[in-house]
């Protein structure tokens, strides 16, 4: 598990960019770094409750780093750069269905970079990874904005799978009690379509939940993959 330290509540008052948040903790509003700059109307709703972590750095701009909401009876890690971590660590614990023997962060091939690079088995891999924090009625789904440089990584992917490489997609989904994965084609159908292409093409699609405390997460199973 990815463990935070000094994690406290507080309350969702107003998100004034996609930057920054006022939460009102232990009494007082606080300006907090969002670490997700993605839309989350969803989830930072005024009054929701929040998770905030504290920091010490005195050459930092803001004290506070925002990481977790409540949704309903869901706690969601919304942290941004945490998907990477965890993925690091389930693949070199085999949860890809093999331990390789080396794995490595961010890897450039061709005009991008993808999160992990691995060799196992006399075979080289890719795996790009993509944090999921949209559920909706039990379903995650990415993304919660339209991406194209998603659909590029997407394609190289491709490409790197035809030239005899392994190549993975994996959704680390930030919370848990998850039916199943799909794209979201309403909010980028471009997406949705190059997501069903690649998976034709050799590229492995997979989307693992997470157990999310207020401190920490870590990836626990997989959760089908579902194209409409």
């Amino acid at each position: 598990m990815i463990l935070y330290k000094n994690m406290v509540p507080g309350t969702f008052c107003a998100r004034p960019n996609r930057f920054i948040a006022h939460v009102q903790i232990a009494g007082k509003e606080e300006i907090c770094h969002v670490k997700n700059t993605g839309r989350c109307k969803e989830l930072l709703v005024p009054g929701a409750q929040v998770w905030c972590q504290h920091h010490d750095d005195p050459n930092r701009k803001t004290k506070w780093s925002l990481i977790a909401v409540q949704k309903g009876e869901r706690l969601i890690n919304m942290d941004s750069q945490i998907p990477n971590k965890v993925a690091y660590d389930y693949v070199n614990q085999g949860g890809l269905g093999f331990v390789p023997e080396f794995v490595k962060g961010e890897k450039t091939y061709g005009t991008s970079r993808f999160d992990l690079y691995y060799e196992a088995q006399g075979k080289k891999g890719f795996v790009e990874v993509k944090g999921v924090t949209l559920e909706q009625d039990g379903i995650a789904r990415f993304p919660d904005a339209p991406t194209e440089r998603g659909r590029k990584h997407l394609l190289e992917l491709q490409k790197a799978a035809s030239e005899g490489y392994e190549a993975w997609v994996l959704f680390v989904i930030q919370m848990s009690d998850i039916r199943h994965f799909e794209p979201n084609s309403a909010t980028d159908p471009a997406f949705a379509e190059a997501l069903r292409q690649v998976a034709q093409n050799g590229v492995r699609i997979r989307a693992a939940e997470c157990a999310v405390t207020p401190n920490g997460l870590v990836i626990t199973k997989e959760v089908p993959v579902q194209f409409l």
